[in-house]
């Protein structure tokens, strides 16, 4: 039976091109309608494998088990130049014929949680439930199988499709920057996997992680070291922290997620601390924010007499391209999203992911997602099992969108 794909009569034009007809196009193709089909008619080998890859504990950093899996399956099914690199991305790649774009796609293989959670994953009411099936488990797995769907109807692309699937995204995109860095010259596109489904990002957010050190004396509840635990400026700083009026143009991001102190009750805190995560589309609006973080940290510190440590732990800029709304790979994936049955799918400049790296190496880049999920990052995170099969035909047409088929 023929997969559905809706006919859109607007045009998304970037210059002389047509991009909804193309889309279409190849939407109609015998060998894609059969791509197209493949999900459907596998949906129950599709969560199994789902299951299997979330209950493989991957914190960032110690992805190898999970790597090691995703390699096999690569492996499986006959891709070139199937290796995990000094960064420990695995990488496949799905050879054209030649004449047409190479595009990159991404999923991360790390979460967030300790290799010590519980990832037993349980289905219920048409959902999956486990920390890190969604975060980003669901888009790896939507990956393998756009590709066997491709395999499976043996579609001769012009451009190659590059399967990457990266390390430590969660904790600074570090595994994609380093695969961009060593291969920037040999990207034509960069989309990658993460949060969304209904719609895409084209832009980058800026992200910058911190850490205030309140360093002081310390000593015993009853001491009479001067002047008090340094728990008491970290409160202060927090508390005004809260306050701050943060910019709504674009949106701003202020966050204190994680506390220290004392590693007894009955101690004063001589390293009190407390991280921040800044974020925004506009690289000024950090700095600013950052400039009266700093300017409370350590009036509250010198208002006990207490030493004020900073670090930053990591900085990403925006990325933000004048333009890029209006370019090919955005406008590309706007029919894409359309055809393939998202009548009006929401696309913004807001991304947090890998495609940040290669929007920063100037590589047109957009992210988005293969299906609904909640919860991310807690251990109650949850995915819609039916909206992966409708999000994987998604994927699938936009990777022929950019290579182009043969």
């Amino acid at each position: 039976m023929p997969v559905a794909i809706l006919l859109v009569t607007s045009v998304f034009s970037g210059g002389q091109r047509d991009f909804t007809a193309e889309v279409q196009s190849i939407a109609n193709r015998s060998d894609v309608q059969k791509a197209l089909a493949y999900p459907d008619a596998h949906k129950d080998q599709i969560l199994t494998e789902w299951r299997m890859i979330t209950e493989i504990p991957a914190p960032s950093g110690q992805e190898t088990k999970r790597a090691a899996f995703v390699e096999n399956v690569l492996k499986a099914y006959g891709l070139s130049d199937i290796h995990i690199d000094e960064s420990g991305n695995v990488i496949g790649v799905y050879k054209g014929s030649g004449g047409g774009p190479r595009v990159v796609m991404d999923a991360h293989l790390d979460t967030v949680f300790s290799v010590t959670t519980d990832v037993k994953t349980t289905v219920k009411d048409g959902r999956m439930y486990a920390p890190g099936c969604g975060d980003d488990t669901r888009n790896v797995e939507a990956l393998l199988v756009s590709l066997r769907a491709l395999k499976s109807a043996n579609i001769k692309t012009k451009g190659d499709i590059v399967f990457v699937f990266t390390t430590s995204e969660e904790v600074g995109l570090s595994g994609a920057g380093e695969y961009i860095k060593r291969n920037k010259k040999d990207i034509n596109y960069y989309v990658a996997l993460d949060g969304g489904y209904e719609g895409f990002t084209y832009g980058g957010i800026g992200i910058n992680w911190y850490k205030f050190h309140f360093i002081g004396p310390g000593g015993h509840t009853r001491s009479q070291t001067p002047p008090y635990s340094a728990t008491l400026p970290l409160g202060r700083t927090i508390a005004r922290l809260g306050d701050l009026k943060l910019p709504e143009n674009p949106r701003a991001h202020l966050n204190v997620g994680m506390l220290g102190g004392s590693e007894v009750v009955n101690a004063k805190a001589a390293d009190a601390w407390f991280s921040m995560d800044l974020r925004s589309t506009n690289n000024d609006d950090i700095l600013a924010l950052e400039k009266q973080a700093l300017e409370i940290a350590e009036e509250e510190a010198q208002r006990v007499g207490l030493q004020l440590k900073v670090e930053r732990i990591s900085s990403i800029k925006a990325a933000q391209i004048p333009g890029a709304r209006e370019s090919e790979v955005v406008k590309i994936a706007e029919a894409v999203h359309r055809a393939a049955g998202f009548d009006d799918p929401p696309i913004t400049n807001a991304g947090s992911n890998n495609a940040t790296e290669a929007l920063l190496a100037g590589i047109p880049a957009i992210s988005t997602g293969a299906g609904i999920s909640g919860n991310s990052h807690a251990l109650d995170e949850w995915c819609d099992i039916d909206s992966i099969y409708k999000g994987i035909r998604k994927l699938i047409l936009l990777e022929l969108a950019y290579v182009g088929v043969k």
